[in-house]
C-alpha cells in the first residue's frame, strides 16, 4: 500500500474495501480523503462510482481484496458501461477470505477477475505481481485518464491490524469537509 500511495495528492480519494485493505491503508497513513466502510461488504466498488461521477475532476481509487469483488461482480458491469475517466478498481487477490477465517475465496478455483473487468467493459485490466508492477501503478494513477482495472496478486497472510476510525459519521464528516462539502 505504501508503494501505491507514494507521493499521494490531494485529487485522490480512496474506497477501500473491508479487512486487510482498510487496515493496510490506514497502516500507511490515515487521510481525511480515505472514505473507510464498515459492514458495506462488497459495496467499494460502487461507492467508488458514486465519487467518480459526483467529483469528476478528482481521480478515485478503489482499493479492494477479492472476495469483496467477488461479492460485488456486478458493479463492475455497470462502471464497464459508465467508464468514468477518473476511476481505478484495484484488488489486491490472496485468493481467500480474510474476514471469516481464511477460507479459500473463487479465485483459487479459477474465477479470474481480470476476465470478468474485461468483459464487462473495462478496456484497461493490469495483472500486477511484485513492487515494480505497484510502483507503476501508482505512476498510471497519477496520471488517471480512463478507467482501470488492477489485480494485485498477494499471498495470503494476517499482519498486525490497524484499524481505522470507525465511527461512520465521524467518517463521513471528514471525508466531506477534505473534498470542500460542508456537512
Amino acid at each position: 500500500m505504501v508503494t501505491l500511495l507514494a507521493g499521494r495528492d490531494d485529487d485522490l480519494l480512496v474506497v477501500p474495501g473491508l479487512g486487510s485493505t482498510a487496515w493496510d491503508l490506514a497502516a500507511a497513513g490515515d487521510n481525511h480523503r480515505n472514505f473507510y466502510l464498515w459492514g458495506a461488504m462488497g459495496g467499494a466498488a460502487m461507492i467508488g462510482l458514486g465519487l467518480a461521477l459526483a467529483q469528476p475532476k478528482r481521480r478515485v481509487a478503489v482499493i479492494t481484496g477479492d472476495g469483496e469483488m467477488l461479492m460485488g461482480l456486478g458493479a463492475l458491469a455497470t462502471i464497464g458501461i459508465q467508464r468514468p475517466a477518473n476511476l481505478a478498481i484495484i484488488v489486491f487477490d490472496n485468493g481467500v477470505y480474510g474476514e471469516t477465517g481464511m477460507q479459500p475465496s473463487h479465485t483459487q478455483s479459477g474465477v479470474d477477475l481480470l476476465k470478468v473487468a474485461g468483459a464487462c467493459g473495462i478496456g484497461t485490466c493490469l495483472d500486477l505481481r511484485d513492487e515494480a508492477g505497484l510502483a507503476d501503478l501508482a505512476k498510471r494513477l497519477k496520471g488517471l485518464r480512463e478507467t482501470l482495472f488492477a489485480r494485485v496478486l498477494i499471498e495470503a497472510s494476517d499482519p498486525p491490524r490497524v484499524l481505522p476510525e470507525r465511527d461512520g459519521v465521524v467518517l463521513k464528516q471528514r471525508f466531506r469537509a477534505s473534498i470542500g462539502i460542508e456537512s
